[in-house]
């Protein structure tokens, strides 16, 4: 499923309440892990970690206006995927 979210809080917040405390804690550990100078943030309607646009302009190759993805988490039907 799908979720218009505008932000990971707001994401989480929609997804299964069952399903919410393990996407917080793995929130928790990709943020602790983050390199330096890459962001969280919504991309594909996931929660996503990206490369900005002010640390790398050129973007994503297959649209520049979108910040070069790192990878993404998402909530599916069974399970919580982490996406690279």
């Amino acid at each position: 499923m799908q979720y218009e979210a505008n932000s990971p809080d707001d994401y989480i917040s929609q997804i299964p309440t069952e399903r919410q405390e393990a996407l917080k804690t793995l929130r928790r550990v990709v943020i602790k892990h983050l390199p330096k100078g890459f962001e969280e943030g919504m991309l594909y309607k996931m929660i996503g970690y990206y490369v900005p646009h002010s640390v790398y302009p050129v973007g994503y190759n297959c649209d520049p206006k979108t910040p070069l993805p790192f990878m993404s988490i998402a909530s599916q039907k069974q399970s919580i995927n982490p996406i690279p």
